[in-house]
């Protein structure tokens, strides 16, 4: 009996969409030191690029510097993070 070629299935096209979300939404939540952090950071040309909410923890807000070539995170007491253990995708 012949072998059956492998068919590959076709690549679905990438269903999540880019969505502009709105500043004062990202900071909705993040504590008083984490805010003021942030606004310092922001100083110097860093930006929050995206905030993680996990389940009943305080939020980790996530800054980027200007050539996005490092990132830190903020603290709940507004300390920074400078070698976060965070995974991110590529």
């Amino acid at each position: 009996m012949p072998a059956r070629p492998i068919v590959q299935p076709a690549r679905t096209p990438e269903r999540r969409k880019p969505v502009a979300i709105d500043a004062a939404v990202q900071r909705a939540g993040l504590t008083p030191p984490q805010l003021a952090t942030l606004q310092t950071m922001e100083q110097f040309r860093w930006y929050l690029h995206f905030v993680r909410r996990p389940l009943f923890q305080a939020p980790i807000p996530v800054l980027f510097n200007q050539d996005a070539s490092r990132f830190v995170v903020i603290q709940e007491d507004g300390t920074l993070d400078e070698q976060p253990t965070l995974k991110l995708r590529g």
